[in-house]
């Protein structure tokens, strides 16, 4: 502006002194020399390592922390080059400023790493240089895994999970929950048996933790016991053996219930007939026909223990002829319903009869005239609950209506490829536990309804992981169809599968500070 007005203005210029070296023009310093010269005078990485050897399990892919301690780690991730800084000595001299590694083959056995450094030279001139750290990568089992290559039957702890109902479903949904939460990475060995799954551990406190992480999950009960293995008199050493015995709770989701009559009324009369809407730690307890709910902790249930009166087995499918909504929505425990008086007809009746049943459902909020419902036949099931009998004059449901049926809408996508799949743990299968292709065509079964309910219920798939189907292709035209399509998962609810993904970690900020100069990466620079 001074410019402008026609004052006269002084020029801001740069001054430049002679290196006392070199002699060429350069930025004044303290040390009053340039950067090459200052390199040759001085070197800030003198007395740092440069080669070191570090231990590695090929088996479970951890890194030996002189003196016992193992850490797992991916290569080039963030926690391993933390880990290779870490077992540099006399690195507090200098300032670290970056570090990254260098790409290597795979088969080589070296890990590269570059850092850069600063420090305080001469007469208070900082000196920032790069330079390059080789890791020896040495492979050495740990202690767990020599022991498993050994002889893998040697476990200390045994977890025994169990559950005394005809499926496995809430074993395929407890699988999830361990496969997210990473609650069986310890486990040595991993084995399928009829009514459940043993796992094996190398340590009593891991499986302690892990029958402390299937409590927050599942209602259960547990006991355990120990067997003495070996013993030394002399030192006062004794080896032990410990097995948890886990119960899990018989009452699955969408299971019919009877309650005792004592505990009914400690519930303020609820039900008695209620349906089982929800299991986690607790178990809720819906009852269809005036929608009141409830929840049970492991300890009010294993008090009482009742059963179910029907299993989602039994269940009936029915064609909906007419929906008379008699309230408004109700958020129910997070959930919400619409009573209704609706007439429904079996399936399985077309052709032969024509029987109306006239029932009260809570699904009002999803049926319509002509869609299909799957509920329970009290009409003409033959149950031999002794709870029903405690009970005098009470009217029991001709029937009870659970959810809505997407048959006749997944009929017309069958064969096609679903977006998304499921890890599994690696299960050994008990042969002589089974019955062959018997078993086998039953647990594909039993796996194919809980992938099922999973796209049908969003609470189902808030706690567990889903991932994309790399070999999943969508279809270029449209499927036109009439009506309502089946439901199925969003496609932004699911997760790349990180084991096929190049992780790209490798350039990290030891220090917590930003590399936010772009400068060139030679082989030093000086600041002031």
């Amino acid at each position: 502006m001074a410019g402008e007005a026609g004052m006269f203005t002084v020029q801001q210029t740069v001054g430049t002194v002679l290196c006392c070296k070199c002699g060429i023009l350069m930025a004044p310093n303290a040390a009053n020399m340039c950067v090459k010269c200052l390199r040759s005078e001085v070197d800030i990485t003198e007395g740092l390592q440069k080669h070191l050897i570090i231990i590695h399990c090929p088996e479970c892919d951890c890194y030996l922390q002189p003196p016992r301690t193992w850490i797992k780690a991916q290569v080039e991730s963030k926690e391993l080059l933390t880990f290779c800084v870490k077992r540099l000595k006399n690195l507090n001299k200098v300032r670290l400023i970056h570090a990254e590694f260098i790409w290597t083959e795979p088969h080589s056995k070296r890990l590269k790493v570059k850092l850069k450094v600063q420090k305080e030279v001469l007469n208070g001139a900082v000196l920032e240089q790069a330079y390059m750290v080789e890791y020896v990568v040495q492979d050495q089992m740990c202690e767990s895994c020599s022991r498993v290559q050994a002889n893998p039957d040697q476990w200390v702890a045994a977890v025994q999970l169990r559950q005394h109902v005809s499926h496995r479903r809430t074993f395929f949904y407890l699988e999830q929950l361990i496969l997210k939460h990473d609650a069986a990475v310890r486990a040595i060995r991993i084995k399928q048996l009829d009514r459940g799954i043993d796992f094996f551990f190398s340590n009593r406190s891991h499986a302690v933790k892990f029958v402390e992480f299937i409590q927050k999950v599942v209602p259960i009960k547990s006991r355990h016991d120990k067997q003495l293995v070996s013993q030394d008199s002399k030192s006062n050493n004794y080896n032990y053996k410990y097995t948890f015995s886990v119960e899990i709770c018989p009452i699955c989701r969408e299971d019919l219930v009877c309650l005792p009559p004592k505990l009914a009324a400690n519930l303020g009369n609820l039900g008695p007939i209620v349906i089982c809407t929800k299991v986690s730690n607790n178990i809720a307890l819906l009852d269809p026909l005036t929608l009141r709910h409830c929840f049970l902790d492991a300890e009010q249930y294993w008090r009482t223990s009742f059963t179910s009166l029907l299993s989602s087995k039994q269940l009936v499918e029915y064609v909906v002829l007419d929906v008379d909504p008699i309230s408004s929505e109700v958020n129910v425990g997070g959930s919400k319903y619409v009573m209704a008086d609706v007439q429904v007809a079996r399936v399985s009746d077309f052709g032969k009869n024509d029987t109306i049943f006239f029932v009260r459902t809570h699904l009002g909020h999803l049926l319509n005239s002509g869609d299909y419902a799957l509920g329970y036949d009290l009409h003409a099931a033959n149950s031999n609950d002794m709870e029903i009998g405690k009970y005098k004059g009470l009217v029991i449901p001709e029937v009870i209506l659970v959810k809505k049926s997407y048959e006749e809408q997944r009929l017309k996508k069958r064969g096609k490829r679903r977006s998304w799949t499921l890890k599994k743990l690696p299960i050994e299968v008990d042969v002589s536990d089974t019955r062959g292709r018997v078993d086998e065509e039953k647990m594909d079964n039993e796996y194919e309804q809980f992938k099922r309910d999973i796209e049908e219920n969003p609470e189902l798939r808030f706690n567990i992981s889903l991932y994309r189907d790399k070999e999943y292709q969508p279809s270029e035209m449209g499927s036109v169809t009439d009506g309502e399509d089946a439901p199925s998962v969003p496609f932004e609810e699911l997760l790349d599968d990180l084991n096929d993904l190049r992780i790209n970690d490798g350039a990290a900020d030891v220090d917590g500070q930003d590399d936010d100069d772009d400068e060139d990466d030679d082989d030093g620079g000086m600041k002031e």
